[in-house]
């Protein structure tokens, strides 16, 4: 079914487990990604980044992502992640998206929480959610957003005093925090900033996100969960899975795409699948629900019990 991000985050926030947000640039990454949740009964977040346009145009996308989302049998979220320009913000909406990040994080202050409240209206009235970046998400080099080659990336941590005044400025829904973060794969072990994710969780009340999560440690994961985080992202790990799993059944020229097809589905959901239990949103979807032709059944059983009583 589709939902907005409040659907997920909110229960996630107070039951102290994370969502992962999985990106989707083509069929067969969102075939394993809602196989995963299904699978689990999970509730995910899948969606693409304005990064990733050039690989699947936006309202390409949304041909097979909405339709899937509502098919679904848990909740998920069809969400623009790092929209960087108002234009593409705003025809997400229009195409059915439930959520959108209006990334102004290399803005001024003033600016961020100008352009972040002004998508945040806008989003409201499409009915759908909004996150915001506080601080700034660095990029390790490879990664799809780029290398930014940040001297010192703490100096673009974000501030727990300013958290509250921006959430409270823009109406967001969920705030995306700097803490020692990066897109893309690690080279080196990253250090997180676990007091800085506790003081930031202390001050606002809305879901808190992590960027850049493929590459970090298990324990990162169950740390920054525990200590406030609701919404992880993850591509790298998905994306490089797929292919690990095409280039194992690619073993000479005769073999075609279809071959490798199931293949990638499989890497993916098995990945994504991992994430899930990892962040505790496993079996957070609750039981899957009864189709018609299942009630039906349900009701024909019932009524046949009940004659049979009524007869003895």
């Amino acid at each position: 079914m589709l939902v907005n991000m409040n659907e997920v985050l909110l229960p996630a926030k107070k039951n102290h487990y994370a969502v992962g947000l999985f990106n989707a640039v083509n069929l067969e990454l969102a075939r394993g990604i809602i196989n995963a949740a299904e699978a689990t009964r999970s509730p995910v977040i899948m969606g693409t980044a304005e990064v990733l346009l050039p690989y699947g145009p936006l309202e390409e996308v949304s041909y097979y992502l909405i339709p899937m989302a509502k098919k679904a049998s848990v909740p998920v979220v069809v969400h623009l992640d790092h929209g960087l320009n108002f234009d593409t913000c705003i025809q997400a909406l229009k195409l059915g998206f439930s959520s959108i990040m209006y990334d102004c994080s290399t803005d001024s202050y003033e600016e961020n929480v100008r352009k972040v409240k002004e998508m945040a209206d806008i989003a409201h009235s499409y009915g759908a959610t909004i996150e915001g970046e506080l601080g700034h998400v660095g990029d390790n080099e490879g990664s799809a957003e780029g290398s930014s080659h940040l001297t010192d990336p703490s100096a673009f941590f974000t501030d727990p005093k300013l958290a509250k005044d921006f959430v409270d400025k823009t109406g967001v829904d969920a705030l995306a925090i700097a803490v020692g973060n990066a897109h893309g794969a690690y080279k080196l072990p990253p250090k997180l900033d676990f007091e800085r994710i506790r003081t930031i969780a202390k001050t606002v009340d809305v879901p808190l996100v992590l960027h850049g999560g493929s590459g970090l440690t298990d324990n990162d994961f169950r740390q920054a969960i525990q200590d406030g985080i609701s919404k992880v992202n993850i591509f790298t790990d998905i994306n490089v899975a797929a292919v690990e799993a095409e280039f194992a059944r690619f073993s000479h020229m005769n073999k075609g795409i279809i071959d490798l097809i199931p293949a990638a589905v499989e890497a993916v959901k098995q990945e994504t699948m991992k994430k899930m239990k990892l962040f505790s949103s496993d079996g957070k979807a609750g039981a899957p629900a009864l189709c018609d032709s299942d009630m039906d059944k349900l009701t024909k059983l019932v009524v046949a019990e009940v004659i049979k009583y009524l007869q003895k």
